[in-house]
């Protein structure tokens, strides 16, 4: 019984940790961190997308390799097992996206809604299986009208994309010591 315990403590903590490295995928176009999240197999209907995973990485690293800003939180996880190697899995998130809107004006929209992910756990890794978007809040917003540098002014460094994001240098020092 105790073993079962750790066991089921272990896979939760296996699949938020798989939610979170979407999130940093998405946000910083990290296409290896994006990947991880699903499987090769994986299905995505993910708002006007509805196709394979591998489908929506390619869709996604396009538009967020040239879109500045990108923020993903996740919120409120439930796990669900079904069976010792799959579960449903239901994540609010909130995102706010700002970007060119082709018109060379930035756009800004906030979205709320959840995640509603069939997890599968494949030799010992949980990754999503079939991903289903659900929009609870879309909300087009004004985007300031300020560069970067007056909107952050003396706070530094600013968020980037994958591998410039000083979140990479902390790895790079991982794996040198």
């Amino acid at each position: 019984m105790f073993h079962e315990q750790i066991t089921e403590l272990l896979d939760r903590e296996a699949i938020r940790d798989c939610l979170y490295r979407y999130c940093r995928g998405i946000d910083r176009a990290d296409e290896a961190a994006l990947r991880s999240a699903y499987w090769p197999d994986a299905h995505d209907h993910h708002g006007a997308y509805s196709g394979s995973a591998e489908g929506f990485i390619e869709f996604a690293l396009n538009v967020f390799k040239t879109e500045p800003r990108n923020f993903h939180q996740i919120t409120n996880v439930l796990i669900e097992f079904i069976d010792p190697a799959t579960a449903a899995v239901e994540s609010y998130f909130t995102a706010l996206q700002r970007g060119p809107d082709g018109a060379r004006t930035e756009r800004q929209v906030l979205l709320c809604g959840r995640y509603c992910d069939l997890f599968q756990k494949r030799d010992g890794e949980w990754r999503i299986a079939e991903r289903t978007v659900v929009y609870d809040w879309v909300e087009e917003q004004t985007a300031p009208a300020t560069s970067e540098a007056e909107r952050f002014g003396l706070r530094q460094p600013i968020g980037a994309s994958y591998p410039t994001d000083p979140v990479y240098a902390l790895g790079k020092r991982r794996s040198e010591t």
